[in-house]
């Protein structure tokens, strides 16, 4: 089996696992901190190689919701929220590309593609996962500033944790 086939694998498993078993449990206790969740999982999503198919990418991310669907109870919410990003994150690559160009079989770490290209993918596909995710979650017009809330409090203890596993973990590819 291909290196970045079981690579991904691992990947989802044990982000499945770190959302499921851990940041599932984190409850922050008043006040505005009470609406904070904190989302690892999507980082699947946002490491699958460049040159991926964008139906098979839709694909995963509903995949990858779903699973998440599951242990949460909450029929949909993650899985409209990852094939939202499976949709999107094709345009986002195109619009980030370097002047070169991407590799062959490019992976959008921060190692290959640099720091500051990693952080301004990774900020905007998160930024729109959680906002979707609130947004369907309530789905209210009205409410559109809890949503904002609850998307810039996740987004702050959500990437942290992101920051965090892609420095321990160093995913090169």
């Amino acid at each position: 089996m291909n290196k970045i086939v079981v690579k991904n694998i691992w990947r989802f498993i044990v982000l499945l696992l770190l959302q499921v078993l851990v940041f599932k449990r984190v409850q922050f206790g008043f006040g505005f901190l009470s609406q904070v969740n904190i989302f690892i999982y999507p980082l699947f999503l946002f490491m699958l190689p460049i040159n991926i198919s964008r139906v098979l990418l839709i694909f995963f991310g509903f995949g990858l919701g779903i699973a998440v669907d599951i242990f949460y109870y909450s029929p949909g919410l993650h899985a409209s929220a990852c094939t939202f990003i499976g949709f999107i994150r094709p345009w986002l690559i195109s619009v980030l590309e370097p002047r070169g160009g991407y590799k062959v079989n490019t992976v959008p770490t921060k190692d290959a593609l640099g720091t500051n290209w990693f952080i301004r993918y990774s900020v905007t596909l998160l930024v729109l996962h959680l906002f979707i995710y609130f947004f369907m979650e309530t789905f209210a017009v009205t409410l559109i500033l809890n949503v904002l809330i609850k998307t810039a409090l996740s987004f702050v203890f959500s990437y942290f944790m992101i920051i965090f596993y892609v420095t321990i973990f160093n995913p090169k590819y």
